[in-house]
């Protein structure tokens, strides 16, 4: 069962120096028919402009993921670190039992066009950790990159959550085929381009959510990036 969720049906705030999507209920929007999806809670496309951010602020119990597109993102938290995520590079911040971070786009003339993701942990109250790795670029294109698991396997990222998190770039007509294991789900988000998903069309920003499916094939109509969450 394949549960498409269009672009153009996501909550949007447009707050002039952010513009924001919203899969999920987030702040100001909430849709009682779309709050979550197993551990999955929000998927928010956020584009800042020049010399905006988010100040700092606090999270609790939510393993946060954050993969930039275009431009550049300005990271600081309250355990002292501080860098900046371009493309090809994944963060991953566990707020556990308490954090506080800020976010910001230090260029003064271009955008930053990112996504944030939160997921439920599988615990409340772990010990807040923040990783940011770049991604392996042998293979990158036309295959699954796995870029975020339980067990940090690949020495790529380990988020506190039943949830392995995959990258893949395609050129047009490139396939991918993803195996889910029995009683799994799945999430398919379109970053960019457009792909078939078991034979369901998505365009760029849709998202799809995935049940009772033993396999995923990903075609790509157009040259696409596709992010694919494998979920308990």
């Amino acid at each position: 069962m394949i549960n498409v969720r269009k672009a153009n049906q996501r909550g949007h705030l447009d707050h002039g120096w952010l513009d924001t999507f919203h899969t999920f209920s987030f702040g100001s929007y909430f849709d009682p028919a779309h709050t979550s999806f197993r551990s999955l809670r929000v998927m928010n496309e956020d584009r800042v402009a020049p010399g905006q951010g988010f100040g700092m602020h606090g999270h609790r119990d939510m393993e946060i993921v954050t993969y930039v597109l275009s431009g550049a993102l300005q990271h600081k938290d309250s355990l002292g670190n501080g860098e900046i995520l371009r493309p090809g590079e994944f963060q991953r911040m566990s707020a556990g039992s308490g954090i506080r971070h800020s976010e910001f786009n230090p260029s003064s003339s271009e955008p930053v066009h990112l996504y944030q993701i939160w997921l439920l942990p599988s615990r409340e109250g772990l010990t807040p950790s923040y990783e940011q790795k770049p991604l392996p670029t042998a293979g990158q294109g036309g295959a699954w990159q796995l870029v975020a698991s339980p067990d940090g396997a690949n020495g790529m990222l380990t988020i506190q959550t039943d949830a392995r998190i995959y990258l893949a770039s395609l050129s047009a007509g490139q396939s991918v085929l993803h195996e889910l294991a029995a009683g799994r789900h799945a999430w398919l988000q379109v970053l960019r381009g457009a792909v078939s998903l078991n034979g369901t069309e998505l365009d760029t920003s849709d998202g799809a959510a995935v049940s009772n499916e033993l396999s995923l094939n990903v075609t790509a109509y157009q040259d696409a990036e596709v992010m694919l969450f494998d979920l308990g």
